[in-house]
Parts: structure tokens; sequence; C-alpha cells
């Protein structure tokens, strides 16, 4: 008898019918395939609706929402308005995953059971070059505390440029990220809605500070497809502006959490001294 799942993979997706059996086709080829694909089409023109409906088969627990174009942000808050599993993760249509993908966020959930968020590495790939390249190959793993979370997870300037120099295995993205309903229930945390871009760095900086316990592994594991065409790597004019804006909230969040981290452990260095000399009377 098969165990209920325990992750749920959203997939947003929109006009990527060019792209989207790859990735079904790598989703479906899981070591551990007992999960559940929450696909949600935000008001495609395309055959992306058609494409995702004829791998229903292949899963063993598949459902698609269906709605008018909203963007983004609004597909994901739908997609984890639909979640019924202790965990859940991202996944763009126009991506792929290796075949460890599924398997690594459940096992790292149980293996450290003090982490909130668990993020595992990438790959990057072009349209004109062949191959997979690591985004980074520095090696990081384990637990990590809170001003060292995010610095792994803060991109200062989003997608304006590749910034290579200051590559993590972890940034801000969703897709390599796995997250605990019950975090996002309880502090009903969504992701903003008007914004152009780093929508994702500002939700991961919220649910971070709102938590404790942070996992990660290098390990690539998710296929980044640089599209050319892709509304990250366009320049458009309000890309300025909501990179000043999602930075500002960004950078706020991290110096609250920062300080309440700061004055909690004065707090507990306070209670130290005074047992300490309590002892000593």
């Amino acid at each position: 008898m098969t165990e209920q799942p325990e992750l749920t993979v959203i997939m947003p997706v929109y006009n990527v019918e060019r792209y989207l059996t790859r990735a079904l086709d790598h989703l479906a080829q899981q070591d551990d395939p007992n999960f559940k694909l929450l696909i949600v089409n935000d008001g495609s023109t395309d055959n992306t609706r058609k494409i995702a409906e004829s791998y229903r088969a292949r899963f063993r627990y598949f459902k698609i929402i269906n709605k008018h174009n909203g963007g983004l942000s609004d597909a994901r808050n739908v997609g984890i308005a639909n979640v019924d599993t202790p965990y859940f993760t991202f996944h763009d249509g126009d991506d792929w995953v290796d075949s460890g993908y599924t398997a690594f966020f459940v096992n790292a959930f149980h293996d450290h059971p003090d982490a909130a968020m668990v993020s595992c590495g990438f790959w990057l790939d072009y349209e004109n070059k062949q191959g997979s390249v690591p985004v980074t190959k520095k090696v990081v793993r384990g637990m990590k505390g809170k001003a060292r979370t995010y610095q792994l997870i803060s991109n200062p300037f989003g997608s304006l440029c590749d910034n290579h120099c200051l590559a993590t295995p972890v940034k801000g993205y969703t897709w390599n990220k796995g997250y605990k309903l019950a975090v996002v229930r309880q502090n009903h945390l969504s992701f903003k809605k008007n914004l152009a871009f780093m929508e994702d760095q500002i939700f991961n900086v919220q649910y971070l500070a709102l938590t404790e316990g942070f996992y990660c592994d290098s390990k690539p594991l998710y296929h980044y497809w640089q599209r050319k065409d892709s509304m990250v790597h366009h320049f458009n004019s309000k890309m300025i502006p909501d990179n000043f804006k999602a930075n500002y909230i960004i950078v706020k969040i991290i110096i609250r959490s920062l300080w309440h981290e700061h004055k909690k452990e004065n707090g507990s260095n306070q209670k130290l001294i005074e047992a300490s000399e309590r002892d000593q009377r």
C-alpha cells in the first residue's frame, strides 16, 4: 500500500508548449514517485494545457488548475492554497530536474527535523551550449544560521545582471527550496503580485525571518534553462524601480530579523550569567 505523499510540486505554467514535455518527462522519472504534481495553468493560449493533460496517467497524484492569466505570483499563490501535503516546492514549466529531486526534499526534512526550509543546488543550461554547468563549484552543506542563510539567499541585483561572482548554490529562487505548509498557513504568507521580479526572494526572506533552521546541500538537482525569450532576461523599465523596491523590503526584513536574533542571544547570555552568579552564592 502506497503511503500518503508528503510533497507537492507546484508548477505554474504559461505558454510553455515548447518546453513542458521535457519538464514533465523528467518529473515522471523520479526515484521517489510518491509526490503530488499540481499544475497551475495561468491562462495559457497555446497547447500548454493540452500537453499537461496528456501526462495525467504518468503521475500517481496529478491535478491541473486552469485560471485566467494573473501572473506568476498569483499562480504560485493559487498553487499554495491548494496544497494538502506537509511539504511543497515549485518547478517552472521550462526547466527540468534530475531523478533525485523530489526525494531530496522529503529526505532532507526527515533527516533535519529542525529545518523549516531546505535547499538543493542547481545547474545552468543554455540554448547555445552543450551540457549542464553548476551555478557554482562552492560546496555548501549542512544547517546554517540566520546571518549565513540571508547571505546565501540574497541577490541584490535580481535579474538585472548574471552576477556570477556572487553565485551561491542557494540564491533566492523557489524551485530549489522545500517549504513547510504549516509555516505558510500559520503566517498567511503569499507572493507579492505588484513586482516584475524578485518576488521569490522576498517570499523566502519573509519565510526565514519567521522560522528557525535552514538546511542546504549544494549538490545540483534542478536545471535552470536560460531562455533568451524569458521575462527575466528581457530588460524593461519596470525592473529598475522594482529592484529598488524589492531590495528595500528585503533589507528591512533582514535587519529587523537579525536585530531580533541579537536581542534574543543577549537575553540568553544574560540569563546564563545570572544563573552562574546564583550558583556561586
